[in-house]
C-alpha cells in the first residue's frame, strides 16, 4: 500500500491512446500492451479500463515478471486501423518530494550493503546491476557518472548530481535519435529523448554498482500555476529509479531535473525500454511503413484525496 511520510495525496485521470494506420490491410495480430498504471509504493491504480478497436478476439490481463499490468489481446479480423485507449485513475503520494538529499545512506556504504547483504529486496535489486537489451556497462559511461559520486556523500544527492549534469549536458531532441540508437551516440552527441536519457542514466547508475531500473509512465499536462509544463508531458515518458538498501527504490527523471513526485505516474519497471514498450505485437499484412500517433491526457481530479 501507499505509506505516506505526512505528504499529500493527489489523484488524476489518464487516457492514453495508441492509433496505428495501416497502407495495407491486416489479417490478424497479437499484441501486449503496457499501459495500465501499476501499484508502486507512492501510487496505486484505483480504476483502469482498456478498449479496443477493432474489438479483440481474446483478451487476456496478468501480472509480469516484474510485477507490471499486462494486457494480452489478439485480433482476428480484417483492419487497416488499430486504436487502443487506456482510461485510469490513479492516486499518487509525494512521499519522496520532502527527503533531504544530504542525508541518508552514504555511496560508499551502500556499495558494501549491495555486495553483502542477503534481504530479500537487496538480492532482487542485484538483478538490475546486469546488462540488458539495450544497456551495457562501460568504462565510458562509469567515466561520465564518477565525478558526482563520493564515497562518503549520500547515494542520493551523488544521483541528484548526475540527474543534473545530464539534463545539463544533454540537448533534448526529438530529431536525433531512434529507438535503436546506441547509448555511446547519445553519449557522444549529447542529445536525445526522455527514453534516451533513463537509459543513460540507468547504464551510468549500473557502471558505479548502483542497481538501476527504467521506468515509463507519464506526467501531468497541466502544471500548477506560476510552474512551468514537464517536457514530456503529451505522451509517454521515461525516467529511472535506483536501489538504496536502506531507502528502497527512489526515482529521479533527467529530462526534467527532479525527483519523481506526484506529477510522475508509473505504468511500468523493467530493465530498459524493451520491457515496457507502450504497444508490441505482431501484425499479418499492413503494407509499408504503419502510422503510429500517440496521445496522452493527464488531468488532476480536484478536491482533497482520502488517505
Amino acid at each position: 500500500g501507499v505509506h505516506c511520510r505526512g505528504g499529500e495525496l493527489m489523484r488524476f485521470t489518464v487516457r492514453h491512446t495508441t492509433r496505428y494506420r495501416y497502407s495495407g490491410r491486416v489479417s490478424h495480430c497479437y499484441n501486449l500492451a503496457n499501459v495500465v498504471p501499476r501499484d508502486t509504493e507512492r501510487q496505486r491504480c484505483l480504476k483502469n479500463r482498456i478498449t479496443v478497436s477493432p474489438t479483440p478476439t481474446t483478451t487476456h490481463k496478468r501480472t509480469d515478471y516484474f510485477g507490471n499490468k499486462c494486457f494480452h489481446f489478439e485480433i482476428q479480423r480484417p483492419h487497416t486501423e488499430l486504436v487502443v485507449t487506456a482510461d485510469s485513475e490513479v492516486e499518487i503520494s509525494d512521499r519522496d518530494r520532502e527527503l533531504n538529499l544530504d542525508l541518508g545512506e552514504s555511496y560508499g556504504h551502500a556499495l558494501a550493503t549491495m555486495s553483502g547483504a542477503n534481504s530479500k529486496a537487496t538480492v532482487e535489486a542485484r538483478e538490475f546491476l546486469l546488462n540488458s537489451p539495450m544497456i551495457e556497462t562501460s568504462p565510458a559511461l562509469a567515466d561520465y557518472a564518477r565525478p558526482s559520486f563520493h564515497a562518503d556523500r549520500s547515494l542520493r544527492s551523488c544521483v541528484q548530481d548526475l540527474t543534473t549534469r545530464v539534463f545539463n549536458d544533454f540537448a533534448y531532441d526529438p530529431g536525433f535519435t531512434t529507438i535503436a540508437t546506441p547509448l555511446a551516440d547519445v553519449l557522444a552527441h549529447k542529445r536525445g529523448v526522455c527514453q534516451d536519457f533513463a537509459h543513460l542514466q540507468v547504464g551510468c547508475l549500473r557502471s558505479l554498482g548502483i542497481p538501476a531500473m527504467y521506468v515509463s509512465g507519464y506526467i501531468e499536462t497541466l502544471p500548477k500555476p506560476g510552474e512551468k509544463k514537464l517536457v514530456g508531458a503529451d505522451a509517454t515518458h521515461a525516467w529511472v529509479a535506483y536501489f538504496c538498501p536502506e531507502e528502497g527504490w527512489v526515482e529521479f527523471d533527467p529530462t526534467n531535473n527532479t525527483i519523481a513526485g506526484t506529477q510522475h505516474i508509473v505504468t511500468a519497471f523493467g530493465r530498459d525500454y524493451l520491457d515496457v514498450t507502450p504497444v508490441k505485437g505482431v501484425i499479418f499484412g499492413g503494407g509499408q511503413a504503419p502510422i503510429l500517433d500517440v496521445s496522452v491526457d493527464v488531468s488532476r481530479i480536484p478536491g482533497p484525496a482520502q488517505a
